[in-house]
């Protein structure tokens, strides 16, 4: 294959991951059938059967490219917060962004199906608990958090499990309002929790 052709077919296969993300986020996971990404893509019927011939072969693409995706969107997300006062509530108010996002939702629609579909779900599974993992790796970082100082594991993990929560509330209604302020106490809490003194402390003597 010449790299011209490789370059085609990258880009073909870029825009049957799309439609696919488009497509569950749109019409769910019964409604994403391999004719309609196809025709969303804008490929060819045939060109989509040269690179995923059947739905199992596409959706397990599909779910490769949203977990890279995922985390993309998070290092993407990560590099533009600031140092400083008020950093642990724009870490949170990051992680709601992307378990809110388009990529969160189409993901959702792969763990409803992966329920009941063993094959969907011997492939999500290792998938998630992966992308679970640099999350949390993720999370710490960002938190400037230590690991090994009791409690800040499990701290770091409630706030995971808050937000994804939080995510999947916001599938039926908008709780933009209730949203941002849970995760201000939130991040009250944690700052006490990893020993990170307020910006209304600081300045206070000891």
């Amino acid at each position: 294959m010449t790299g011209r052709q490789q370059e085609r077919s990258e880009t073909t296969r870029t825009r049957l991951m799309e439609a696919t993300v488009d497509c569950l986020v749109e019409l769910g996971w019964s409604g994403t059938t391999t004719t309609l990404v196809s025709q969303r893509a804008g490929v060819s019927r045939g060109a989509q059967l040269h690179h995923y011939p059947t739905r199992a072969e596409l959706v397990i693409a599909a779910v490769q490219h949203i977990g890279r995706a995922r985390f993309a969107e998070a290092r993407a997300e990560a590099a533009l917060l600031l140092a400083g006062p008020g950093r642990t509530e724009a870490v949170l108010a990051m992680l709601a962004r992307i378990h809110t996002g388009t990529l969160f939702r189409a993901t959702l629609e792969l763990w409803v199906a992966a329920r009941t579909d063993a094959a969907l779900r011997a492939v999500v599974m290792p998938w998630e608990a992966e992308l679970g993992r640099e999350t949390h790796r993720l999370t710490l970082e960002l938190l400037g958090a230590d690991e090994s100082v009791a409690g800040v594991r499990e701290a770091v993990q409630q706030t995971l499990d808050m937000v994804r929560g939080l995510g999947i509330s916001a599938l039926l209604t908008d709780d933009t309002v209730r949203r941002e302020a849970l995760l201000a106490d939130w991040a009250r809490h944690l700052d006490a929790r990893l020993g990170v003194r307020s910006p209304t402390s600081a300045g206070r003597p000891s």
